[in-house]
Order: structure tokens, then sequence, then C-alpha cells
């Protein structure tokens, strides 16, 4: 299997002016056909860095992409950078400045005399026309690996890599196209640190992968897999989710687009309840989610102030679980102070569960976190509650 170094050339990128979509493009659509992406990396237009920037990329890949820096004008020096790095000097190829002139008629131009640095290409290089802009591109080898450099402009660069770079690189590596096929397990109340001590050595397998991503209050679980066909991809994927499953258990409530709203309003109709979740402290569209899924199942109440103790939550929730016809009550404060704490409380009628819970990230997260960890309390005593029907407890 081939493996890619991406070389993203620009001042304009190094500095920030514009963000790189090109080195994604490339390596999103490369990995389908199964190539290894090593490294990606972006250079000023500063030849001597590019040259050794593309020489150390040779000595780890079989294919070094680079964008940008074909240009006409001084600070595009990708072209001899490439010729330095490969050891040729440049050449110039009377086909590319016709294909350059052509280029130009067509938009009812003449090509100034700088834009013949553009017919320029390493000694012994394939070139590549470019019938979508006014840059050549080219393939320099050396050893056995290969340097293609590509425009900066996406729309040319997205062009030549579908009609001439892919075609290329099936031909010299023998390519096979494949998919990427990614689950997505959901954990909450579960810091990132937790999740990696329980399935640390999965995170170590080359195919499936598995990594992890962090969000307030959320942390979810890719399980990634390469694969020659959709069928090969899932038998791959099956045996790694059900591990984390058995080591997560109940700490994940659901797989790629399902919500914890959705896990919570399917818990409810499977056990027949209905639900009043009282808050203070929230957005007014915490919960809406949750009652839209299942307006019958589910009623909404604002407090105009928090408890003041576990005894008067308890108090609360009673009163409004009474008061409507609602089988559990939840009771939810969050107060973002000096220290921010989420205040939790659950009753059924015959138990009653009371939490608190601080919150040490960024501010601006913090509600998101209050969120994630709220309806994951209801979740989790949900959960709970549906055991405890099963074996006959309540």
């Amino acid at each position: 299997m081939p493996v890619l170094e991406i070389i993203t050339i620009g001042t304009e990128l190094l500095l920030g002016e514009i963000a790189d979509t090109n080195s994604t493009y490339i390596a999103r659509t490369l990995r389908d056909h199964g190539i290894d992406i090593f490294r990606i990396t972006t250079i000023g237009d500063n030849p001597g860095r590019i040259t050794a920037a593309i020489k150390e990329a040779l000595n780890r890949a079989d294919i070094v992409i680079t964008t940008g820096g074909l240009g006409p004008t001084v600070d595009d020096p990708t072209r001899q950078a490439v010729a330095d790095a490969v050891g040729q000097p440049l050449e110039f190829m009377d086909e590319l400045w016709e294909q350059i002139v052509t280029r130009f008629k067509a938009y009812g131009r003449t090509p100034t005399e700088n834009n013949r640095r553009q017919a320029y290409i390493p000694d012994g290089a394939i070139p590549i026309p470019n019938p979508v802009g006014t840059a050549p591109c080219f393939i320099a080898e050396l050893d056995s690996a290969f340097v293609i450099s590509l425009p900066g402009v996406p729309r040319e660069m997205e062009y030549i890599l579908h009609h001439e770079i892919i075609p290329f690189l099936k031909n010299k590596f023998k390519l096979e196209s494949q998919i990427i096929k990614a689950t997505v397990m959901h954990t909450a109340s579960m810091g990132e640190s937790m999740v990696d001590e329980l399935i640390a050595d999965l995170e170590a397998n080359s195919n499936p992968t598995v990594g992890l991503l962090a969000h307030p209050g959320q942390v979810d679980i890719r399980v990634t897999a390469k694969a020659s066909s959709e069928e090969e991809a899932n038998q791959l994927i099956k045996p790694v989710v059900e591990e984390i499953m058995r080591r997560l258990g109940g700490n994940i409530y659901g797989q790629n687009g399902v919500t914890q709203e959705a896990a919570i309003a399917s818990l409810l109709e499977r056990l027949n309840l209905k639900c009043t979740i009282i808050e203070y402290g929230f957005n007014e569209t915490f919960g809406k989610s949750l009652f839209n899924l299942n307006p019958n199942r589910v009623y909404l109440d604002n407090l105009s102030s928090p408890p003041s103790d576990d005894e008067e939550w308890v108090k609360l929730i009673s009163s409004h679980r009474l008061t409507h016809p609602f089988g559990v009550g939840v009771g939810l404060a969050f107060l973002e102070a000096k220290e921010i704490v989420l205040y939790l409380a659950y009753q059924d009628g015959k138990r009653t569960t009371l939490d608190t819970r601080r919150y040490g990230g960024p501010r601006e997260n913090a509600l998101l976190w209050a969120q994630n960890n709220g309806l994951d309390f209801i979740r989790r005593n949900l959960n709970q509650l549906s055991g405890d029907k099963e074996t006959g407890e309540t």
C-alpha cells in the first residue's frame, strides 16, 4: 500500500490568510483508493525550505503531492524547488508553452513574458496539461518515488487530480478502489481520559482504527474500517463495536445519528412512561428536542429561582410529578457564578436520586456540558428503572 505526503505551498497559507482546503480534499480522495496519508505539511514561498521538505518527504513516502507555487511570478518557486529536490535542471517544454498560449487565447488574452516560466519543468518530468487553468503541472520521479506538483487553485487541482493523477497512480501502484466506513459510538458524562483508559488497546489497531473525539459532557468513539466493500467493512467493524459495548456498557447511549434525546424518547416509549422536567438556568431550548420527539410523554417547566437544598428539590419534583399525570420527575438547576455547578434530581415514586456535578472547563462550553450531563442523568435513571422493571423490583 503506497504512502503519501502532501505539501501545500504558499505564504498566505502559512500566515493563516486563507484556509488550506486542498490537503483535506486530496487526503479524503486518495484514502479511498488505498493510499495511506503519512503527513501534511505547509511551507511558505521559500525555495530552500520547499526543497528540504520535499527531500524529507521522499525519504518516507512513495508519493509526494505539492499544491501551489506554479504561477508565473518570482514568488512561485515550486518548479525550481522540485527540480533541486530530484537533482535535475529545469527544462523548457515547447508543448507546455503552446498549451499556455492556447489557453490565454481562449480568454481573449496574450501571455506575458513571465508566463514562459510556467513552461519549465524538471528535466525528465512528465508534463501534465491543465485544461481548466494556465498553470501546467508535472510528475517528477526519484528512485521509484514520485513528486506530483498541482496548482493551488482548488478547482484546477481537483480536476487534474481526478482526470490525470488518479489514473496515473492506479497504473503505477495497481490501486484498487476502497471504501472507508465509520461507526460512531456516543458516550456521555465520561471524560476522554476515562474512555481512553478502558479501550486504549483497541486504539492501537490499524484496521479498523479506533479514535476519540471529546465534546463538553460527551465523548465520541469512532471505529473506522478500510475495505474493498461495505460488507467487508461491516465485518471488520462489528467485533470492535461489540467489544467497546461490552467494556463501556450503559455509558454508551447510541451510535451514529442517535441523540441523547432520541435515546430517552425511546426509553419512555418502551417503559410506557411520562416524564416531567423542571429546570433552572438553562436556555429555553433545553428539553425542546425531547418534547418534540414525543410531546405526549414529556412535560417541561421552568423555575424562577433554584431550589435551596436537596429537600426542596424532592418537594418540587414530587409536586410537579403528582400535579401532572406523569410517571417520573426530573429536576435540573444550572448555576453559573464563581463556580459552575449542576444540581440534578430524579424521582419515580419509589426511588429518588440526587447528584451534584462541577465543571472546570472553558465557560463558553459550560451550558453544553450541563445539557449533555442533564440528559445523560435522565437516561441513566430511566435505564435503571427499566432494569428494575425487568427484575420485578418495582
